[in-house]
């Protein structure tokens, strides 16, 4: 995934992608977008090469879709967010 935050959180949702989950790359934007800034086709360019060419792209890939298996099985039946749920739906009605 390139990243491209423009402002609020966004800059912190890169941070995750990229240095703790690594499987994103950055676009260069570094500030709060304001208007008639913009980012270059080189530093676009080189993002998007990032992510699809080399072993770190290969890397990321392969972190990103393990991440999706873990998040697959964390919402099927007996998966830990099917189960929290489970248990807050259940403390909700209890308290009716």
């Amino acid at each position: 995934m390139v990243t491209w935050p423009m402002g609020a959180e966004q800059f912190y949702n890169e941070k995750l992608l990229t240095k703790v989950l690594k499987t994103g790359v950055n676009v260069g934007a570094t500030e709060l977008v304001k208007k008639g800034k913009l980012i270059s086709r080189e530093e676009v360019g080189k993002a998007v090469r990032e992510v699809i060419v080399g072993e770190e792209a290969e890397e990321r890939r392969e972190r990103a879709k393990k991440l999706g298996e873990m998040a697959k099985a964390a919402v099927e039946e007996g998966g830990s967010s099917f189960k929290d749920l489970n248990k807050f739906m259940e403390e909700v009605n209890g308290r009716k």
